[in-house]
């Protein structure tokens, strides 16, 4: 199997975001691959990576990246794939990475998810290749079919609620 989707991180210390996006896309039987590329200390491997990702098969990024946050926005420079930013929690929060993501000049565009919103983006990323394939349309018709049970479930627990002299039910 080719990968269809390439998760990218600044670094290995990124991992435990990034990982929801690839449990999320196995689960979904979508080929992936995982690379740890740095704009600033490897910035000629990621253009190579980025120039390249297109011909080899990989149709979307999903890039994650912390404080200053350039990984997504320098791949997105030298593709024309679709970029998913992913804001790594740092030293502001996240604020830094998620602002350095979202300001993007014209001509760049990188699609921006929530700090550490690492599964949002594999999701995203789902969604989009489902636009071109009908498998994955129907597991990720699947999968957003389950997410109001668990709403229904957690009110179903909240009515249980016991011991609250002014909790109204």
């Amino acid at each position: 199997m080719k990968p269809l989707v390439s998760i990218i991180m600044g670094s290995t210390s990124d991992l435990p975001v990034m990982e929801k996006a690839m449990r999320f896309l196995n689960d979904q039987q979508i080929p992936f691959e995982v690379n740890a590329l740095s704009a600033h200390r490897t910035p000629v491997e990621v253009e190579s990576f980025a120039r390249g990702a297109a011909a080899r098969g990989i149709r979307v990024v999903i890039a994650g990246a912390g404080m200053a946050a350039a990984l997504p926005g320098v791949v997105a420079a030298s593709t024309t794939l679709p970029v998913i930013g992913v804001p790594i929690k740092g030293m502001l929060d996240g604020m830094d990475a998620l602002l350095s993501i979202v300001q993007m000049p014209p001509g760049i565009p990188v699609a921006t998810v929530g700090v550490n919103g690492a599964l949002n983006a594999a999701i995203l990323a789902g969604e989009m290749l489902a636009l071109a394939d009908e498998e994955i349309a129907k597991r990720m018709a699947a999968y957003k079919s389950t997410l109001g049970g668990k709403i229904v479930k957690a009110n179903e627990e909240l009515s249980q609620l016991q011991g609250y002299d002014y909790l109204v039910k």
